[in-house]
């Protein structure tokens, strides 16, 4: 018996929205968007709608407390990677770059640094724009995920 695989997206400032959606449609499993905002959503009964609070980190908590080793998370947000990592999710941002428990914390001091920096004043430049391969590249690795999720084994 394998553990029921959901996916579940940090939405607000997600671009790849609809190639989670087409996917989800093609495995033939549930995504919850969660956001602080309405915004359209495809009209499926895979796909389900929420809308937290405008409260800082309402979403990200939300999803750290949905997630589990049968969930998929889409995000950019490292600290939120890092909570669901530690809830057994899977964790991918919307570029297809997986959050793994070996790669997170050297994620997380590399945020650190950033943001000291910019708390300095200097002038970082931001990520790079969102582009044809990052889409690729994601699409590849939620079809990967969601494979192996499929066959792994429910824990007992």
């Amino acid at each position: 018996m394998t553990a029921p695989v959901s996916i579940l997206v940090d939405a607000d400032a997600c671009p790849v929205k609809e190639e989670i959606y087409k996917t989800a449609f093609r495995h033939e499993v549930p995504v919850t968007i969660v956001s602080n905002s309405h915004f359209r959503v495809p009209a499926h009964p895979l796909i389900r709608r929420e809308i937290v609070s405008a409260g800082f980190d309402a979403a990200d908590d939300w999803i750290a407390e949905a997630a589990g080793p049968g969930s998929i998370v889409i995000t950019a947000d490292i600290l939120l990677a890092d909570r669901c990592i530690k809830a057994g999710a899977t964790v991918l941002s919307p570029t297809g770059k997986p959050f793994t428990g070996g790669s997170i914390g050297n994620a997380i001091a590399v945020r650190a640094i950033m943001a000291d920096l910019r708390a300095g004043g200097e002038q970082l430049g931001g990520p790079a724009p969102f582009a044809k391969a990052d889409r690729s590249r994601f699409l590849s690795a939620l079809d990967g995920a969601l494979v192996r999720l499929k066959r792994q084994p429910v824990a007992r």
